[in-house]
């Protein structure tokens, strides 16, 4: 199959040249953090609940359907997934596995679904409120963060508000008590038929899609989706239960009608953000699977 780009050497080295320094921004304070053993509420999530390395978030990739031209090329087939074609180095088809296949297919599928659904923006971010919910707070997962209301104040505010969480991987976290008062009950299985493009975690988890495709995505939709992820992951700590004045980081009182109009313009912004990436995430999923697998390679159809 033959490349649809080609890059000359030197557009290929700016582009990844200006990606390693975009994700540097977040890359290098975790790394440094980790090396002093210190742990960050807020930043740490997307390298810790997410498995994309540090280093695999710095790497510059082409994608499917570009390759890459000059000698400095040649070091790409130090990796997984590339090899050698008349136009220069590029992504190997045979990457394209059976699983891979697998994976293409749900995220589509998945990120359809979602993106058919309006936003709903009326769950105000309780799905964090409700994982410490009747919890002794040593027992909570930020225990080194006091909580804003303490931790009467904290389950009052649940026991007065409707929890409204579709997203299965936020409600997998919620305390025992908390389960009954969602108004949804999400599995994996159901997921496809919950997501809805104004959760938060739903847009966040647009990165863990990227990568997930492996070396068919360009390395600038991956950082596009990490921005947004971590932009996201501030709002959802600021409105949380637990008290980040310390880290500089301003509350957004749910607890409030006022917090909680505040919480869903936001929420409605970043939504505005995501769209065009799940679109562009859907597109490279279904550009791979027009292609039919013969053997886990692909052939043009």
């Amino acid at each position: 199959m033959s490349a649809v780009e080609v890059l000359a050497e030197p557009e290929w080295r700016a582009r990844e040249e200006a990606h390693v320094a975009r994700m540097r921004k977040w890359t290098v304070p975790h790394q440094e953090r980790r090396s002093r053993g210190e742990k960050h509420p807020v930043l740490d999530f997307l390298f810790t609940y997410y498995s994309h390395r540090p280093t695999h978030v710095e790497r510059w990739q082409p994608g499917f359907g570009v390759a890459l031209e000059g000698a400095a090329a040649k070091r790409f087939l130090d990796r997984r997934g590339y090899h050698e074609t008349p136009d220069g180095v590029a992504v190997d088809p045979a990457e394209f596995t059976p699983a891979r296949e697998r994976t293409a297919r749900y995220v589509s599928s998945l990120l359809e679904a979602t993106a058919s659904r309006p936003a709903r923006l009326n769950c105000f971010g309780l799905h964090e409120w409700a994982m410490v919910y009747r919890q002794p707070h040593d027992e909570v997962r930020h225990a080194q963060l006091p909580l804003r209301l303490g931790e009467r104040g904290t389950d009052e505010v649940v026991e007065s508000l409707e929890v409204r969480c579709g997203h299965f991987d936020a409600f997998r976290f919620f305390t025992p008590e908390a389960v009954p008062r969602n108004t949804l009950t999400p599995t994996r299985e159901t997921q496809r038929e919950l997501e809805q493009p104004g959760c938060l975690h739903a847009n966040m988890d647009l990165f863990k899609w990227a990568y997930k495709l492996g070396p068919f995505v360009p390395a600038e939709l991956i950082g596009d989706c990490f921005e947004l992820a971590a932009d996201i992951r501030e709002l959802d700590m600021r409105a949380s239960p637990y008290d980040l004045s310390p880290l500089g980081y301003a509350a957004v009182p749910i607890e409030t009608p006022a917090g909680r109009a505040e919480y869903a313009r936001a929420q409605a912004a970043f939504a505005r953000r995501a769209e065009p990436l799940r679109t562009r995430l859907i597109e490279c999923s279904n550009t791979l699977l027009s292609v039919c697998t013969d053997a886990g390679r692909l052939c043009d159809n």
